[in-house]
């Protein structure tokens, strides 16, 4: 391969892996032709991309972006799984996939990058998707108001019921005096 070829590859690897922050590296070894493209094509639905490429090429285009992946990532023939919203819903679709009877033992993670830091695979499963995470900071952020809301409301409470028992006590006492 010529070197205007490999720069022309590595412009549009960089191009295509800038702004990718969740990844998921395997190694596929003896899957069909068929297989493997159902399984892409399951995923592309998703939004979420298979890509095969050259270690060597990614090694470089990963170092340009500063991006730093495990050395025992790039022993062997590499895929790398990006896209969906979420490493999670990324994560469980392909062990989704892995489920399959086709694709049993032939698929293995080497790696996982979460927001572009090394994580393992099961730590991927668990992780929060984004709209998650969210939701977490907005309950952290709202459970102290409102439980100073329940302090502040809660005694003017107590007195407004115990003004209202006395009122309806008052009520009926009033008829019985005259």
């Amino acid at each position: 391969m010529s070197k205007q070829v490999k720069q022309l590859q590595m412009d549009a690897l960089k191009s295509e892996f800038k702004d990718v922050r969740d990844m998921v590296f395997l190694s596929v070894k003896g899957v069909d032709v068929h297989t493997e493209n159902g399984m892409r094509l399951a995923m592309r639905k998703k939004n979420m991309r298979l890509r095969m490429v050259k270690n060597s090429l990614l090694r470089r285009v990963f170092g340009g972006l500063g991006v730093t992946v495990p050395e025992d990532t790039w022993t062997e023939t590499t895929v790398i799984a990006w896209g969906g919203d979420s490493i999670k819903s990324l994560s469980k679709e392909l062990e989704a996939q892995f489920k399959n009877d086709k694709l049993k033992d032939k698929i293995k993670v080497k790696s996982v990058m979460a927001d572009g830091a090394t994580a393992t695979f099961a730590q991927a499963l668990t992780m929060p998707t984004r709209l998650e995470a969210i939701g977490e900071i907005i309950a952290m952020a709202m459970g102290p108001g409102a439980q100073i809301a329940g302090c502040l409301v809660g005694p003017g409470g107590q007195v407004a019921s115990q003004i209202a028992t006395i009122g309806e006590k008052g009520v009926e006492a009033a008829p019985a005096a005259a």
